[in-house]
């Protein structure tokens, strides 16, 4: 039952406003300091220009969630002026707008274009590791979160993301290093809390696993969380708190076809035979695979 991972971090690259100090290389010893933009979206650009013009529409149309509108205008701009030191943010931009649109390859083609104009930009790796790992393409999503640490001492973001694969793969004691990193940055974080969680849930520790997950959902909670908490009280038979964290995270994501798996076998343990099918068909209907449901209500 506890054989799924959620990652319990948002997966979808982010629309960003500048590639700033923030996403360059962190000296030794030296916190990142955000730098503040002007303009809420690009920085540091003529506004009269159609340049300008054209990335103030686009801003529009992603306020609206039109991303085909705002890609366009976005493509518009950078043809306008293909060598404004502002196209690596553009692309970027385009990118993730691609990727809203389920045009994977087009997106990482742009990540990385915008990664040739700026290579120490840490945002825009995040994003592409991220895409990397939605894609299967592990390997280049290690590297990339690789290239992050190295670029930034004290990023946890990527530490933790390479602690999730590190568990997917079975290495458990790679995985604690990485969560260990964290805390030395940050004792208070919660990716070390939902990191060590993920960990003691994949070794079976499904009870020290759960009260790790409500530290982190008591601060922030979030459909993943309450989903991955919920697994670990179906396993431990704590089948009221089950069903509470599954009503909870299904009002956060409906569309999510692993919270329908998981009220799947919740009903399958309360032998509600009709009840439990019919939400198997609505995970089906979200995705997932039917060979895969199957073998999660064997488990």
């Amino acid at each position: 039952m506890g054989g799924a991972l959620l990652a319990a971090r948002p997966c979808v690259g982010q629309v960003v406003n500048s590639i700033g100090e923030e996403n360059m290389k962190v000296e030794q010893g030296m916190k990142p300091q955000p730098k503040k933009a002007e303009n809420p979206y690009i920085a540091d650009l003529d506004t009269e220009t159609p340049y300008f013009q054209a990335i103030d529409s686009a801003q529009n149309y992603i306020y609206s969630h039109d991303w085909p509108m705002a890609e366009q205008w976005l493509m518009k701009a950078f043809r306008e002026d293909p060598d404004n030191p502002n196209n690596s943010l553009v692309l970027s931009n385009i990118a993730t707008l691609q990727r809203y649109q389920g045009r994977l390859a087009d997106a990482v083609k742009n990540y990385s274009l915008a990664l040739d104009m700026t290579p120490h930009a840490v945002t825009l790796l995040l994003n592409r590791a991220a895409l990397y790992v939605e894609m299967d393409s592990i390997g280049r999503a290690e590297d990339d979160y690789q290239r992050v640490c190295e670029l930034d001492m004290y990023n946890t973001e990527a530490r933790y993301s390479l602690g999730v694969l590190a568990i997917e793969r079975g290495d458990n004691s790679r995985a604690e290093d990485l969560f260990n990193e964290i805390k030395r940055i940050n004792s208070n974080s919660g990716l070390y809390h939902e990191g060590m969680a993920l960990l003691h849930k994949r070794k079976g520790n499904y009870a020290r696993a759960a009260e790790l997950f409500t530290q982190v959902i008591k601060v922030q909670p979030n459909a993943q969380l309450l989903g991955n908490r919920a697994d670990c009280y179906l396993i431990l038979k704590r089948l009221n708190d089950a069903e509470d964290d599954i009503r909870t995270a299904l009002e956060m994501a409906p569309d999510d076809g692993y919270l329908y798996l998981l009220r799947a076998k919740l009903n399958k343990l309360r032998f509600q035979r009709d009840d439990m099918n019919r939400d198997i068909e609505t995970a089906v209907s979200l995705g997932l695979s039917r060979d895969y449901i199957k073998q999660s209500l064997e488990e």
